[in-house]
């Protein structure tokens, strides 16, 4: 059976139906997602997640050694950094709509919320970084929901031999 997403309808109707086909309106649900975090579609080898940044806050500084992002945005502004560690980020832009940011694997990265209203923007890993459907109010629930063991990707997808651990400053 195939997902199909009518355009119009929220974020929160987005179902992440796996390893299947699916379409929705990403910008749509990009720009209407309330969520820190919401995972739209968990495929075998990538994943697309929404996220939704308050005026002030941020992603928060991280790296990912297994996994490249392409992140864009719908709506807001913000400044990206990133670089080779935690205490260089020599690569700073200030992005708005429309944008696009690319993320290799192994570089600390992060996106600021510096406009007046929430930065919304999704998020295409690969290769699969959350639970599939995982849904996060705010950054202390994903925090929360990564150290317990609940955001962890599923068993089906392909992940790298020698997986080593995110960092976060």
């Amino acid at each position: 059976m195939f997902q199909s997403i009518e355009k119009g309808v929220s974020s929160m109707d987005i179902i992440d139906n796996g390893p299947r086909p699916n379409a929705f309106d990403i910008e749509n649900a990009t720009v209407t997602n309330e969520n820190y975090r919401t995972v739209a579609w968990t495929g075998t080898f990538l994943q697309v997640t929404l996220m939704s940044i308050p005026v002030g806050e941020s992603i928060g500084l991280e790296a990912h050694p297994d996994t490249d992002q392409f992140l864009r945005l719908d709506a807001g502004q913000g400044r990206c950094v990133m670089g080779p560690s935690a205490d260089r980020l020599d690569f700073e832009q200030d992005v708005s709509d429309g944008w696009s940011i690319q993320v290799p694997a192994g570089t600390w990265h992060n996106v600021i919320n510096t406009g007046e209203e929430p930065l919304r923007l999704y998020a295409v890993y690969a290769p699969v970084h959350h639970a599939p459907g995982i849904t996060q109010a705010t950054s202390g629930d994903a925090e929360h929901d990564e150290s317990t063991g609940k955001d962890e990707p599923p068993s089906w997808s392909v992940q790298p031999d020698d997986t080593a651990s995110d960092k976060h400053a």
